[in-house]
């Protein structure tokens, strides 16, 4: 009897010491993880934060954006509420400012992997202040959301002094406990993947909660057979979007063996329709909720117009308003381009290829190549970024349509609607499971596997 591609895969995977090893390691990270997410913070009043949770509006829409990044961490407000944000935080800023500052931008360029290692130090020394900064602006967004506080006595005054800076030291070590465990992910475990499981871990940890919540309507199996089917939909796009690719052809130089000279090779060049990948949903998702976050600092400011510009940026940027998904379609759109610009930038394509002595048919060797792919790459982009743009506003547009469907959902989270999780959040599933297949499938062929039977 034949065996299916699933269980000859499987059975691979279970033969391979060094791969069954580093999944082991990988998933006893991932309960580590899971475990510290229920340490809560000291004097954390838990009541509170449930009411703002099921009360809906903008502060139930916000910290459901701040509990996706954070891995459902925000809803129990563990030591662990900022999950891995700040790091991502600070990745931003780093990679925004290098460009415009001359020394920086000459350090990455003359020798990239010393740079890399640079740009890696200075953003786990950056993410310790924007951890402190982001847990002292949590704890006031979430008591002024909630007209009551999250922690009682907070303060940096009198004899709440020492108490609330206890506070932040713990949320602040608890952000670096879990940078630290991506990190151990990354070394021991499923290579260059540790944040991102760390963070996918979270997301998927939603998904009894927004089944339950359907469960528990009128309609459930008219609400549960919609939501499958919507889910299966995206997750089919984001598929073929993320295998969509643009091939420009490439002639590679003959090659002299003995005394013969082979004759050129045709190959191609796959561009990527998506090469940013789920990057943009992410820093988009970060920018977002950042300036929320810094008005929950001066919320309680002694002046009027500090108070009311507060309020404003809170309602506008909390998730449920037009403008904000308005914002959230064209930030993705935009960093989806600039990312794609980076990193296509930092592989210098034109340059690889002159000194192969490799060529693309009617194009200028060297920096004409790299300024043709370059071309190439940004309109093959576009349909990807819409499409990016349009997964990440999903939730709105089916909250748009859903009155005149008839299949209103009270209960749901609001970043997810009918979907298991959050469009955005769905992106980053699929795109980490399809990284990981990639990646079992890449060590598989290292044991001598050559025919690829899940990853195609």
């Amino acid at each position: 009897m034949k065996r299916s591609p699933v269980v000859t895969y499987l059975n691979r995977v279970a033969k391979a010491q060094d791969i069954r090893r580093k999944l082991l390691i990988t998933l006893a990270i991932l309960i580590i993880y899971r475990a510290a997410a229920h340490i809560p913070v000291p004097g954390a009043d838990r009541s509170v934060l449930a009411s703002l949770f099921e009360g809906g509006g903008a502060g139930s829409a916000f910290l459901g954006i701040l509990n996706m990044l954070s891995g459902g961490t925000i809803q129990t407000f563990s030591v662990l509420a900022m999950g891995v944000y700040p790091y991502i935080t600070a990745q931003i800023i780093l990679q925004l400012l290098i460009p415009i500052v001359p020394a920086w931008k000459a350090r990455m360029e003359d020798d990239q992997r010393e740079g890399r290692k640079w740009m890696e130090k200075w953003t786990y020394v950056l993410s310790i202040p924007m951890a402190a900064l982001q847990a002292f602006g949590q704890i006031q967004l979430f008591s002024q959301f909630a007209q009551a506080p999250v922690i009682p006595n907070f303060g940096f005054s009198g004899s709440a002094l020492l108490p609330s800076a206890a506070i932040i030291i713990s949320m602040t070590a608890g952000t670096m406990f879990a940078i630290w465990l991506g990190e151990l992910i990354s070394e021991y475990g499923i290579r260059q993947q540790g944040l991102s499981l760390i963070i996918f871990a979270g997301i998927v940890s939603q998904i009894p909660a927004n089944i339950s919540a359907i469960w528990q309507t009128n309609d459930r199996w008219l609400l549960l057979a919609f939501m499958f089917i919507i889910t299966l939909l995206t997750i089919f796009a984001i598929v073929f979007i993320q295998q969509g690719r643009r091939n420009v052809p490439v002639m590679y130089p003959g090659r002299r063996v003995g005394n013969r000279m082979s004759m050129p090779v045709k190959a191609t060049l796959p561009l990527m329709v998506n090469m940013a990948g789920m990057i943009p949903l992410i820093f988009a998702q970060s920018l977002l909720t950042f300036p929320a976050v810094l008005a929950g600092i001066f919320a309680a400011s002694q002046t009027s117009w500090v108070r009311s510009a507060s309020a404003w940026i809170t309602l506008n940027f909390g998730g449920e308003t037009g403008l904000y998904w308005l914002m959230f379609f064209l930030m993705v759109v935009a960093f989806t381009f600039f990312y794609t610009d980076v990193l296509f930038a930092q592989q210098n394509y034109g340059e690889n290829l002159k000194r192969s002595g490799a060529q693309i048919p009617g194009v200028v060797r060297g920096e004409k190549t790299q300024i043709y792919l370059t071309k190439v790459l940004r309109r093959i982009t576009f349909p990807g970024a819409f499409f990016l743009g349009l997964i990440a506003v999903l939730p709105y547009l089916l909250s748009l349509l859903l009155p005149n469907l008839g299949l209103a959902a009270g209960g749901l989270n609001q970043q997810a609607g009918l979907l298991l999780v959050s469009s955005s959040g769905l992106l980053i599933v699929v795109g980490v499971v399809r990284d990981l297949f990639f990646n079992i499938d890449a060590e598989l062929k290292l044991h001598g596997y050559d025919d690829s039977l899940l990853v195609r």
